[in-house]
């Protein structure tokens, strides 16, 4: 099969807006000016190459962003002050930056500057729906600062470990209790799958709305052939991350090609340091893996072009980014998790990983369906357009809750 351009209507990926009608249901109505509350967004909607952080939550938020600015909403967006200008507008979205995430005196600076610029922030930006995504203090501020000042709120799930309770990813009992009471209070939830809508109302009693996560693929993405013989994995070089199980199914396949992405994880610990350090030294004892480290996104869409196969070893997920990345080229994805989408190959631990790898490897027939069915599967759940009607939907609900 060769490789041939993706060719379908997207949102600006690299900066040239391409807009996308909008959903019928809002047309007739004045489109509402979004403000999303995403602290570490600024890199990937920036695509600094010197500044080593791409989160999953924070790419969704920068995709979703443009592709609201290129289908005629206002967007904001609030961040950490990375030394960017602000207010400064990046592919028609103004962004506003808060404060320096490490600005303060310890202990006191919870209060301010960052609960105080938070505050002054959200109300200099005045927006009528505040989006914010992954579980933090940011759910409840933004949550209190909405009601009190007449304005919506949208809290999004960035992980199946969001609605769980004690498995949130946050370290403080008081930020936990913001966050819950956020949950409580925001005005819609958004859930990316089934597993995090029924979590959500079995621990918090509220009703979320699944819309699935969305990606827009570069003007020149490459289909996937089988002429590519790369294994891919992506990520954060985290424990929960598990990239030594990849290393694992590597070590038993010397015969085929892998590849590593990954910075260490953001804080810099010394332990998130020596983690880095000791896959990396692994990954170059083992003839058959390139270990690349961190890469800007760009970079890395470019090695999702010459992948034949993506391999997940997280212990959880919610919807990962680099599905979407290779589901929309038709690169097959054999992972440890299971988010409920048909087209992903699921294992259980090193042994089963290695023989799902092999068998879509070895036979081309298998892996030509699996890649026919990836690539239909993202364009009916995933694609920029069905993404955009649902949150065309919300939002009109969201600003006339009559109807």
């Amino acid at each position: 099969m060769a490789s041939a351009t993706l060719r379908e209507a997207r949102a600006p990926a690299q900066g040239r807006p391409q807009t996308t009608p909008a959903a019928p249901v809002a047309a007739a109505r004045a489109k509402p000016h979004i403000c999303f509350v995403a602290p570490y967004a600024w890199p990937v909607l920036s695509r600094d190459p010197n500044i080593q952080v791409v989160g999953g939550a924070e790419v969704q938020q920068c995709i979703l962003a443009r592709l609201f600015a290129a289908n005629g909403y206002r967007v904001s967006m609030i961040t950490f002050d990375y030394g960017q200008p602000s207010p400064t507008v990046l592919d028609g979205i103004t962004v506003h930056k808060a404060f320096r995430e490490d600005a303060g005196i310890r202990v006191l600076r919870f209060l301010h500057p960052r609960l105080t610029t938070m505050w002054r922030t959200l109300r200099a930006v005045d927006a009528d729906v505040y989006y914010q995504r992954s579980s933090a203090i940011w759910t409840g501020v933004v949550a209190e600062f909405c009601r009190l000042h007449g304005k919506r709120s949208i809290y999004a799930g960035a992980s199946d470990r969001d609605f769980e309770l004690g498995q949130e990813q946050i370290l403080h009992a008081r930020d936990k209790w913001l966050y819950r009471r956020g949950l409580a209070r925001v005005d819609r939830i958004v859930a990316q799958n089934a597993f995090q809508l029924e979590s959500c109302r079995r621990h918090h009693q509220r009703e979320a709305l699944v819309v699935p996560s969305c990606y827009v693929p570069p003007e020149h993405a490459l289909h996937a052939s089988l002429e590519h013989d790369r294994v891919l994995w992506v990520g954060t070089i985290h424990g929960y991350k598990r990239p030594h199980m990849l290393l694992d199914i590597a070590e038993r396949l010397p015969h085929r090609r892998f590849v590593v992405i990954g910075g260490p994880s953001i804080g810099g610990e010394r332990l998130k340091s020596d983690y880095f350090e000791e896959v990396r030294a692994r990954a170059a004892s083992l003839a058959n893996v390139e270990f690349i480290g961190f890469r800007p996104l760009a970079e890395v869409e470019r090695w999702f072009d010459r992948a034949r196969l993506l391999v997940l070893t997280s212990v959880y997920e919610g919807m990962p980014n680099v599905f979407l990345q290779a589901w929309a080229r038709g690169v097959p994805t054999v992972a440890t998790v299971d988010v409920g989408a048909p087209v992903n190959t699921v294992f259980t631990d090193v042994g089963q990983g290695t023989a799902r790898v092999e068998t879509l490897l070895s036979d081309s027939a298998l892996w030509t369906q699996a890649s026919h069915d990836c690539l239909a599967y993202f364009e009916r759940n995933h694609s920029a357009s069905e993404v955009l009607s649902r949150y065309a939907r919300l939002f009109d609900e969201l600003q006339h809750p009559e109807k």
